[in-house]
């Protein structure tokens, strides 16, 4: 058989269900082989997209996605979105066509060093200078891919050795088992959580990756120890839950951080430094702490662990729980939390226009089920999705914060739609990062998949813009023009609405969510809540 047919069979051994990509002359093997094969091509305008779609159905489902593009442009392109799984920690496999070997020695057209360019936003790369390889190569780029920490890997195959004959079979996918925590580090956690005053528990998205979420719940019951999470740990514990604090991870001083402030103690859990630094909530760097995750914690003179457990999470927190026994619940959490709800509370009911973003983040939750997805795209709307739309469930709300790219909500949006065609799944979008990858329109319609694109307009960068202001008192370069976005998305096939009034929201919200095509409702928002908000968390008074 061909390479590229063994290639094919092992990514079907893999339980590959989806590629998503570009056409190219030098992936013309891969392609043909694939088209034999059971795993659905998604053909995609762009590749940047093709990356971002694997990267979300990496963090939705825990196995690797799987993109591809031909060489040189096509590899550049999906550069963007292979970092982004990079410091999201998303498991994903991309696949780049190149060159034959015979003429990769020299100058060569379109022939660039694609794997050299991967080395930095891989966990590992390689070249299928063989065809025999396939099996080997094949197997440990998913094994590495979806090791905590999961990440992209990315294979390279040129086109002479794609179309090479060879013998060989796919090997065997097994599952890796995660380590134990050792007793003593048990016993010293649990030590230092019984002394504690005030501890507080930061869990990252490493516990939404563990399907640990049920046993930190439990553990902060047991405990009584409050619960904040990261960004991209949101609905880690549900939001109703009362030792819940919500989501920490603004670069200014919220009320969140007014718990960190008060603790003796931080139990971070699945916690990620690309998420928000240490320096961030331990400044003085004088907070004990306890490192509970897969892998040991990186080096941070604000984050050096008094006791590091590097196991995997939900056996850890079952074992440690135990050996805690009873503590009396203290009153700071639920007093800060009281005062974090009534300030999320603020313009959540406001009916007045310019349309203000607390009121639609209100009454999309209001809509919208437990388990229905929404998927932020990066600017000023991420920060109002990751402070106060209230999450019930883990894995409900998806947000890139480790590499934070815009462009990534509508193509996220579209992989989602695949992996279950009946969960409504919303794409929340400025109009900056929504016309990055706008074009994948095209591909939702294509594919008669249906998410809701929600688009803030604020005709500029305007997260950017209320930072300028809040700097140099004026803004530079970040205004722009937009087009009619409903005729732009009716163009496509799609469905668009322009709301005037905060009222007209949940009706036309509802509308869209029963289409069977995708839609865009655009609406205006306030930007002066940016530089509101901005001006607020920089004079945030710690209310206990």
């Amino acid at each position: 058989m061909k390479a590229a047919s063994l290639f094919v069979r092992c990514l079907e051994a893999e339980g590959v269900e989806f590629i998503f990509g570009l056409a190219g002359e030098e992936n013309l093997e891969f392609l043909d082989a694939l088209s034999e094969s059971h795993i659905r091509f998604i053909p995609v305008r762009h590749e940047q997209a093709a990356a971002f779609m694997a990267d979300v159905y990496g963090r939705i489902t825990g196995r690797a996605g799987v993109c591809l593009s031909t060489l040189g442009p096509g590899a550049t392109n999906l550069v963007t979105g292979v970092a982004d799984a990079f410091l999201d920690r998303a498991p994903l496999v991309a696949i780049t066509a190149q060159a034959g070997l015979g003429r990769l020695h020299k100058e060569s057209h379109q022939a660039i060093d694609v794997v050299g360019m991967f080395r930095t936003i891989t966990k590992w790369n390689a070249q299928v200078d063989r065809g025999s390889a396939i099996p080997e190569i094949v197997r440990k780029a998913f094994k590495v891919a979806q090791t905590e920490k999961p990440g992209p890997c990315h294979i390279e195959l040129p086109e002479d050795v794609a179309g090479s004959e060879v013998e060989g079979q796919p090997l065997e996918p097994e599952r890796a088992r995660r380590p134990s925590p050792d007793r003593p580090s048990l016993q010293s956690a649990a030590e230092l959580i019984r002394a504690a005053a005030r501890p507080i528990l930061l869990a990252g998205n490493g516990v939404i990756r563990g399907r640990a979420s049920e046993e930190l719940l439990r553990f902060s019951k047991a405990t009584g120890i409050p619960v904040a999470n990261t960004f991209m740990g949101k609905g880690v514990v549900p939001w109703e839950y009362d030792l819940s604090l919500l989501a920490i991870g603004l670069q200014a001083h919220d009320y969140v951080n007014c718990g960190f402030d008060q603790a003796d103690l931080v139990i971070a859990v699945g916690y990620d430094f690309v998420e928000y630094a240490p320096s961030l909530w331990n400044p003085k760097r004088d907070k004990k702490i306890i490192h509970i995750d897969f892998t040991t914690s990186e080096v941070d003179a604000a984050y050096q662990p008094s006791v590091e457990i590097a196991a995997d999470i939900r056996e850890t927190l079952e074992l440690l729980s135990p050996l805690i026994g009873e503590r009396k619940q203290l009153s700071f959490p639920k007093k800060l939390r009281e005062y974090i709800l009534a300030d999320l509370e603020r313009c959540a009911r406001d009916d007045s226009s310019p349309i203000k973003p607390q009121r639609i983040l209100r009454d999309l939750r209001d809509v919208l089920g437990r388990n229905d997805l929404v998927i932020s795209d990066v600017g000023a709307h991420k920060l109002w999705i990751a402070r106060m739309f209230l999450p019930t469930e883990p894995n409900t709300v998806i947000i890139s914060n480790g590499f934070a790219s815009m462009g990534i909500a509508l193509p996220g949006a579209i992989a989602a739609k695949l992996i279950d065609p009946a969960r409504p799944v919303v794409a929340v979008c400025g109009d900056g990062g929504f016309l990055m990858n706008s074009h994948e329109l095209e591909t939702a319609v294509r594919l008669k998949v249906n998410p809701v694109i929600i688009l803030f307009n604020d005709n500029g960068f305007g997260l950017i813009q209320a930072k300028q202001k809040a700097k140099f008192g004026r803004s530079f370069g970040v205004e722009f023009g937009n087009p009619d976005f409903v005729k732009f998305a009716e163009s496509f096939g799609a469905r668009g609405w322009r709301i005037e009034s905060a009222r007209d929201f949940r009706k036309v919200l509802k509308e869209a969510l029963a289409l069977k095509v995708p839609s865009v409702i655009e609406i205006p928002i306030d930007k002066q809540e940016h530089v509101r908000l901005t001006e607020q968390l920089g004079h945030t008074v710690c209310p206990i």
